[in-house]
């Protein structure tokens, strides 16, 4: 590795963010990596296509685009090797796969992504593999859960649409040490907010749909692995033949470039308005990881490095009636899935998938992710959802 590559990583991340993955000097000065649309790659002879050596063989095994992300998020990862996949359930699915077999055992947390959760509960049960739900509050009784058959942990922090918080570092170790290979679902932090690799799991997941690509207009998953997982992630990965677009690979690389302004946007909107809605008399409790009030909220503290623009509230009482005057009150946020772009989203949670991390008894969890708007106008908007629950009498 050269003198210029170490001194690349002492950098901070914003500057990382902007220069990570890709050196204008090898493709002509040009600041962005290049879109290579591509499947075949021709070789000068026989003996040379017989090598397996090259850096490019087949557009499926990657090419200096998707070469180019996957660089950047290694360097953001202190990963050794990164997979792109079309989605963030595709990001999911395949370390599951890549680790499981028949007989095996697989323990997740229960608060985690409802999709994750059909994945588990549908092929894999097919497959024979036992899925286990635990309790994010576990902690050291976590032991008490692995088997001689257990292959993988998955970890998800924080919860998705309530934010439980868990001791990654305890948990991964659990893992570790009863063989199994632990992998966490880190959309919600971004590498920028917490590195998992750092306290010992062994795989790094994410949406890159969600906040890398910033912009609600692009498709992609990743997966960073440590030394240990790379090499059976990529041969799974190959395998099942999934790989990343070049377009949506380049506006991945494009939305890195700013990811770090973005992020601190959202964290700060996202923290004001959720302090402003413990103030009031409809919100029963907000579901905040960085708010002091929040459970958790040492456990962020200590493993975090800031808190992006996802977080839900607990309406006081009430029902479906009410969760749907307050979002169709809403005027600037907007109804859909999804998160991470620059565009506000309000929706109704559904938890009844849960077995352990029920659903709030006060009332309707509403999630929003804060957006760039104006933060007085996305305050009133949400005034406008208040009157309306009001206005039911």
């Amino acid at each position: 590795m050269s003198t210029e590559t170490d001194d690349k990583h002492q950098f901070r991340p914003a500057t990382r963010l902007v220069h990570a993955g890709y050196d204008p000097h090898e493709y002509h000065g040009f600041v962005n990596a290049p879109v290579v649309h591509a499947s075949t790659v021709l070789f000068p002879d026989a003996a040379t296509m017989r090598r397996r050596d090259h850096s490019y063989l087949y557009g499926l095994r990657g090419t200096p685009t998707t070469d180019a992300l996957e660089g950047a998020l290694n360097d953001l990862e202190g990963a050794a090797g990164t997979i792109l996949v079309p989605s963030g359930l595709a990001a999911i699915s395949v370390p599951l796969l890549a680790f499981l077999s028949h007989g095996d055992h697989c323990l997740v947390v229960d608060s985690v992504y409802g999709p994750t959760r059909l994945f588990c509960d549908t092929l894999l049960t097919r497959m024979g593999v036992e899925t286990e739900y635990f309790d994010p509050a576990i902690g050291e009784g976590l032991r008490g859960l692995m088997r001689e058959n257990t292959r993988v942990v998955f970890l998800e922090a924080p919860g998705s649409n309530t934010f439980e918080m868990i001791d990654i570092r305890l948990m991964a170790g659990i893992a570790r040490e009863g063989g199994a290979v632990s992998m966490i679902d880190n959309t919600w932090a971004t590498p920028l907010f917490l590195r998992p690799l750092d306290f010992g799991v062994d795989l790094s997941i994410h949406a890159l749909t969600k906040y890398p690509g910033g912009h609600s207009d692009l498709m992609l998953g990743s997966v960073s692995a440590n030394a240990a997982t790379y090499k059976p992630l990529r041969d799974a990965q190959m395998q099942i033949g999934v790989n990343a677009a070049p377009d949506d690979a380049y506006l991945t690389l494009r939305g890195l470039k700013t990811m770090e302004v973005r992020l601190r946007a959202h964290e700060r909107a996202a923290f004001d308005l959720a302090r402003w809605l413990e103030t009031r008399p409809e919100v029963a409790r907000v579901l905040h990881p960085a708010l002091p009030s929040f459970p958790g909220h040492d456990l962020w503290k200590a493993q975090f490095n800031g808190a992006s623009g996802l977080f839900s509230f607990v309406l006081q009482g009430g029902g479906r009636e009410q969760a749907d005057a307050f979002l169709d009150a809403l005027r600037i946020f907007g109804l859909g899935y999804s998160w991470g772009g620059y565009e506000s989203l309000a929706l109704q949670v559904d938890l009844s998938d849960r077995r352990f991390a029920k659903a709030p008894p006060e009332g309707p969890v509403i999630r929003l992710q804060i957006g760039l708007e104006d933060i007085e106008d996305l305050r009133k908007d949400l005034e406008r959802g208040f009157s309306a629950i009001g206005a039911l009498g």
